[in-house]
C-alpha cells in the first residue's frame, strides 16, 4: 500500500485544483466526442448521401478544424483561456444538437465545418491554461495525465459510439452535445481566468498584455522575451528554434498517422480483416491507458531531446517491422513498439512547446503546434497511398527512414533549444499568480 501511495503521489501529486477541473472537463469531453466518428455512416445510412459526398462533408469538418486551431490560439491570448474554452464548448454543444435535427445535406455540411471550428478551438486554450497554472517542475506529470485522459476518453467514446449508433443517430448527437455542455459548466464554474496580465516595469497603469523583460542577448521570440509591439501569428511563424521543433513534431505525426491511414490498406493486402485492424488499434489504445501513468518515472531526469529521439527511434523500428509482417502477430508486435514511442514522446513534446512560448503568446504558439496534426492527417494518406501502391512493403522502410531523420534532427536541435530555455529562464521576468495554486 505504501508503494502504491508513493506511486500515486509521484504520478499525480502536487498539481493544483484548477488543473484537475481542466482535466475532468477534457476527459468528459473526450468520452462524449463520438458523433463525428460516425458522421460518414450517418450521412450514407440516414441521409442518403453518396460516399463521395460524405467524404466532402467530413473534409469540411477537417478544414474547419484547421481554422479553429488558429482562431482558438489567437483568442486564448487576446480574449482569455476561460472565455475561449467556455464559448467554444457552448458553441460546439449547440451546433451538435442542431446536427441531430437538421436533414438538409447542405446544412449538415455547413454545420460540420462550424463544428470543426468549435471542436478545435479549445485545444490551444486547454494547454495554455495548464501551462499557466502548473509549476514548471510538475508540467511533465500534468501533460502525461492529459495525454492519458485523452486516450482514455477516446477509448470510452469508441465503446459508447457503437452502442448509441445502433440505437439511434439522434441519441448519438444529443449525448455528444450533453457531454460538451457538461464540460462547459465545469469550466465556467470552477476554472478562473489564468491568462497573466501584469503591470509594466516602467510607467503606471495596467498593460493590455503580459509584459516580460528581455534576457540579455535574447531575441524577441525567446521564452519570456517581450515580442515586438505588433504581435500575432507572425511571431511563432518566424521563431526558428520553435519551427524546428514543430517540423520534427510534424514528422512524428506523419509517421503516427500511418496507423489510421495507410496501415488498413496494407493489412487488407495481406488478407487481414477489418476486425484484425480494429484489434491492432484497440491494443495500442489499451496499452496507453494501462502504461501511460508509468511513463514519468521512465523519463524523469533525462534530457527531453534524447527522450524524443528514443521515441522516434521506436516509431521507426515499429513501422519498419511492417515491411516483413504478413500476419496479425507481426502487426500486433509492431504496434506495441511504436505505441511505446508515442507514450514516451507525449510529455516532453508538450513541455518543450510550453518552454518555447512567451507567456503572452502561449495560445498562438499552441495553435501553430497543433496545426501539425491536421496537416499530417492530410499528408500521410495523400503521399502514403501512392507510396504504398508503387513501393509496396518498401513504403514502410521509407517511413522508418523518415523516423531516423527525425531522430538525428532531435539530437541536433535539442542542445541549442535547451541553451535558449536556460538563458531566458535565468532572466528576471514580470509575472503574477492569476490563480491560487
Amino acid at each position: 500500500m505504501r508503494a502504491l501511495g508513493a506511486w500515486l503521489r509521484d504520478t499525480a501529486g502536487g498539481l493544483p485544483a484548477v488543473f484537475w477541473f481542466l482535466w475532468s472537463g477534457l476527459l468528459i469531453n473526450r468520452v462524449g466526442a463520438f458523433a463525428m466518428l460516425f458522421l460518414p455512416l450517418y450521412l450514407t445510412d440516414a441521409r442518403g448521401a453518396s460516399d463521395a459526398l460524405a467524404g466532402l462533408v467530413v473534409g469540411a469538418y477537417g478544414l474547419g478544424g484547421v481554422a479553429g486551431v488558429l482562431l482558438g490560439g489567437v483568442l486564448a491570448d487576446r480574449w482569455g483561456r476561460r472565455r475561449t474554452l467556455v464559448w467554444s464548448h457552448l458553441a460546439a454543444s449547440a451546433l451538435m444538437a442542431s446536427m441531430a435535427v437538421v436533414t438538409s445535406l447542405s446544412a449538415i455540411a455547413l454545420l460540420a465545418a462550424l463544428v470543426g471550428i468549435a471542436h478545435s478551438m479549445p485545444g490551444p486554450a486547454f494547454v495554455a491554461a495548464i501551462v499557466d497554472v502548473v509549476p514548471a517542475p510538475r508540467r511533465s506529470r500534468a501533460f502525461n495525465l492529459q495525454f492519458w485522459a485523452f486516450n482514455l476518453g477516446m477509448a470510452g467514446a469508441s465503446a459508447l459510439a457503437g452502442l448509441l449508433a445502433e440505437a439511434s443517430y439522434l441519441a448519438l448527437f444529443l449525448v455528444d452535445a450533453a457531454a460538451t455542455l457538461t464540460t462547459t459548466v465545469i469550466i465556467a464554474w470552477k476554472v478562473p481566468e489564468t491568462l497573466v496580465r501584469t503591470v509594466p516595469e516602467t510607467g503606471g497603469g495596467t498593460a493590455p498584455e503580459t509584459l516580460v523583460r528581455t534576457a540579455p542577448g535574447a531575441s524577441p521570440g525567446d521564452l519570456g522575451a517581450a515580442p515586438p509591439r505588433r504581435v500575432g501569428l507572425r511571431t511563432p511563424l518566424t521563431d526558428r528554434i520553435f519551427l524546428a521543433f514543430v517540423a520534427l513534431t510534424f514528422a512524428h505525426a506523419v509517421i503516427t498517422a500511418q496507423n489510421s491511414t495507410v496501415m488498413p490498406l496494407a493489412m487488407r493486402a495481406d488478407g487481414l480483416s477489418s476486425s484484425a485492424y480494429g484489434l491492432v488499434v484497440a491494443l495500442g489504445g489499451l496499452f496507453i491507458v494501462i502504461g501511460q501513468l508509468f511513463v514519468p518515472r521512465l523519463i524523469d531526469g533525462r534530457r527531453k531531446h534524447r527522450v524524443l529521439a528514443t521515441a522516434l527511434g521506436l516509431a521507426a523500428v515499429g513501422y519498419a517491422g511492417l515491411a516483413i509482417a504478413d500476419g496479425l502477430p507481426g502487426y500486433l508486435l509492431a504496434a506495441l513498439v511504436w505505441t511505446v514511442g508515442a507514450m514516451l514522446a507525449a510529455p516532453p513534446n508538450a513541455e518543450i512547446n510550453a518552454e518555447l512560448a512567451p507567456p503572452r503568446l502561449r495560445g498562438r504558439y499552441q495553435a501553430v503546434f497543433f496545426l501539425t496534426f491536421p496537416a499530417a492527417a492530410f499528408v500521410a494518406p495523400a503521399v502514403g497511398g501512392a507510396s504504398l501502391q508503387y513501393l509496396g512493403d518498401g513504403h514502410w522502410l521509407a517511413v522508418a527512414a523518415l523516423g531516423l531523420l527525425a531522430v538525428a534532427g532531435h539530437l541536433l536541435a535539442g542542445p541549442p533549444r535547451e541553451r535558449r530555455v536556460a538563458r531566458v529562464a535565468a532572466s528576471p521576468a514580470v509575472v503574477s499568480d492569476p490563480v491560487r495554486r
